[in-house]
């Protein structure tokens, strides 16, 4: 079982796979970076959405370090990137050192990965990681509230709960409001504007058993979403389901439940 410095390691030396799973026990992040110009935007609508945008720690301008991981690299400790330029995805690689401009400020944003082992721990399923898949996610019909030059669609995660565990389910992931906490919609996808659940548009697809309910809770791919409809300039981010792991411990997000 791995720590989160050992999967970083891992990452840094070139391993690429999802973090769905990995380092149990240790709060995993989405990544934004945005130009300084850009950065008070982001911060507002993150603010003003913090259910897909919780942060958790914000850098200082070109700094590639964060308190929640001192020894690590955020230019290379993530197992897959994206680099966006004027809202176009232009490539995802497995390292940043070579865009990386010391004019970048990042946000570092809660994910639902870190309440899967408090999941599987209370004893609900994870369908995508029992099937060695990334967690499929999907953009809705919600608009998020706007910040300046951002805007855009919520973006949900989903993972099929049997009906007799959702609300096991929903106590759980409430009790980390910093990694998204509880469910934001349960049931009945074409309520989001989902026409196909076996059509993901980040992730993978997942197949639910006979008594599954798929299960939607708010996710950090939401700024991704937005990075195409805002076009700005320049932005780095995680790979859809790629997390930095940090070094703090889930528990030190949970709260009494």
């Amino acid at each position: 079982m791995s720590t989160a410095s050992t999967a970083r390691a891992a990452f840094r030396d070139g391993v690429v796979a999802s973090t769905a799973g990995w380092a149990p026990g240790f709060v995993q992040a989405n990544l934004v970076s945005v130009p300084t110009e850009d950065a008070y935007d982001m911060l507002l609508f993150a603010q003003r959405n913090p259910k897909p945008c919780p942060v958790l720690d914000v850098t200082d301008p070109g700094s590639p370090a964060t308190v929640l991981a001192p020894d690590a690299d955020l230019r290379t400790d993530l197992p897959r990137y994206r680099v966006w330029r004027h809202g176009q995805l232009d490539e995802e690689p497995d390292r940043v050192t070579h865009v990386w401009r010391d004019d970048l400020i990042t946000f570092l944003i809660g994910c639902s990965f870190t309440f899967e082992a408090a999941l599987a721990e209370a004893g609900v399923p994870l369908r995508h990681v029992d099937a060695g898949r990334n967690v499929p996610m999907y953009v809705t019909n919600r608009d998020c509230r706007p910040a300046g030059r951002f805007s855009g669609p919520l973006v949900v995660s989903m993972r099929p709960v049997p009906a007799g565990q959702v609300a096991t389910a929903v106590r759980v992931s409430a009790q980390v409001p910093q990694v998204h906490g509880a469910p934001v919609h349960i049931g009945a996808p074409e309520e989001l504007g989902i026409a196909d659940l076996a059509r993901p548009d980040f992730g993978e697809p997942v197949d639910p058993l006979p008594g599954d309910v798929p299960v939607f809770w708010a996710c950090g791919v939401t700024p991704q979403a937005v990075l195409l409809e805002s076009k700005i300039p320049f932005a780095i981010t995680h790979a859809p389901g790629y997390m930095f792991i940090t070094d703090v411990r889930d528990i030190a997000y949970r709260t009494a439940g």
